[in-house]
């Protein structure tokens, strides 16, 4: 399907709906049958019928097409936010006394759910350096049912061959799970490379305003109605119908501003290259960076995100940066259109440090503000280093 497609129409009964341009949101929590025999044929087939909405709802539905369209895949299944796709993803494929790898340093809720909440219950977990496929081999146990990817991951970027360990997994009888948030379905799309099911942190690039979340996870239609029967209907993290709204107005401009996020990001990136108190640029497009052959293999082009390291050991010179940025917000996520940073040193506190991260990292997420303007406010905070 062509990408204008899938994006404007798609989905879009618009003679259902009066011929609105905007989608509806049909904001109802039921949906009435007309005889006893029409209920009874909906609660034996919830997974394609209108019953209740935490089940289905066709305003999310519309969302949902979209989105397994843009991956590229048979089906897809929304949810209320990224962590409760990822977690759900992750277990549909898991029982007590499985085993698990998965990359190190993921999202800080997806280390959560991998290093607390997963062996609350019987199932393993080993951590590897996921940029070397042996270090996925050498973890796997005859119980590994489960191999996790994020690539990039989201704050130094690492990448997995996600082709490699996609066919690792098949040739183990294992199922593969990768957050593809940093990407967008614009610039990866891991399904083609064998993956088995995809999640998407929705609240960052398919979103793009920072007024809504949300999260996806998109697959075949098998291990998707699987979910839906299980860990989507059981646990009840849905989608809201005017949250999926949001989503879809979100889709219609998402070509142009990852086309305007990419541009800017590359200008702002070679700028700081030449700074010289900027010691380290975590970037997958930098041809230093040792992965850049794979990024070119996998990424179609760059996102929004780049960490700098800086050229000092001094928290408190550290802070002053942060703090006098002035058109940079400091908040978590990205892909709105507003530009972001995100210190690493706000995870140290009276000299203890909760993560792995050096604390003079700094990720940056560029918005839709001019290079230029973005430029000058970095080049005054680094003034302060």
């Amino acid at each position: 399907m062509e990408l204008s497609y899938i994006l404007n129409e798609l989905g879009e009964d618009r003679e259902l709906y009066y011929n609105s341009v905007a989608p509806p949101i049909l904001q109802t929590s039921n949906f009435a049958s007309k005889t006893v025999d029409d209920m009874r044929r909906m609660l034996q087939n919830e997974a394609e019928s209108y019953l209740y909405t935490r089940g289905n709802n066709p305003t999310v539905t519309m969302f949902e097409k979209k989105m397994a369209a843009l991956e590229g895949a048979e089906h897809a299944i929304a949810f209320g936010s990224g962590i409760a796709a990822v977690s759900a993803a992750v277990l549909s494929q898991l029982k007590a006394g499985d085993h698990v790898v998965c990359i190190e340093k993921p999202y800080g809720w997806t280390n959560v759910l991998m290093n607390r909440f997963l062996p609350r219950f019987g199932v393993e977990v080993t951590m590897v350096d996921g940029t070397d496929i042996e270090n996925y081999r050498k973890a796997m146990r005859p119980n590994t049912k489960l191999l996790y990817l994020e690539s990039p991951n989201s704050f130094t970027f690492e990448q997995q061959d996600i082709e490699a360990v996609a066919a690792l997994g098949k040739a183990h009888g294992c199922s593969t799970v990768i957050d593809n948030s940093f990407a967008s379905p614009l610039n990866q799309n891991p399904l083609q490379m064998g993956v088995d099911l995809v999640v998407h942190s929705c609240t960052k690039y398919i979103g793009g305003h920072s007024d809504t979340m949300g999260g996806v996870i998109c697959g075949s239609r098998d291990m998707i109605n699987k979910i839906f029967e299980r860990e989507f209907m059981t646990l009840g993290a849905i989608l809201a119908p005017h949250d999926a709204w949001l989503l879809l107005r979100g889709l219609r401009t998402l070509p142009l501003r990852m086309e305007r996020v990419a541009a800017t990001t590359r200008k702002v990136v070679d700028w700081l290259q030449q700074q010289e108190k900027v010691e380290k640029i975590y970037y997958p497009f930098l041809p230093t960076n040792p992965q850049f052959e794979l990024t070119k293999k996998q990424l179609r082009n760059n996102t929004g995100q780049f960490t700098i390291a800086l050229k000092t050991d001094d928290m408190q010179k550290i802070e002053a940066f942060c703090n006098s940025l002035q058109h940079f917000l400091m908040a978590a996520s990205w892909g709105g259109h507003e530009s972001l940073i995100y210190p690493a040193a706000a995870y140290y506190s009276n000299g203890s440090h909760k993560g792995k991260l050096d604390f003079n990292l700094v990720r940056f997420y560029i918005g839709l503000e001019d290079a230029d303007y973005l430029i000058k406010d970095i080049e005054q905070a680094l003034s302060k280093v």
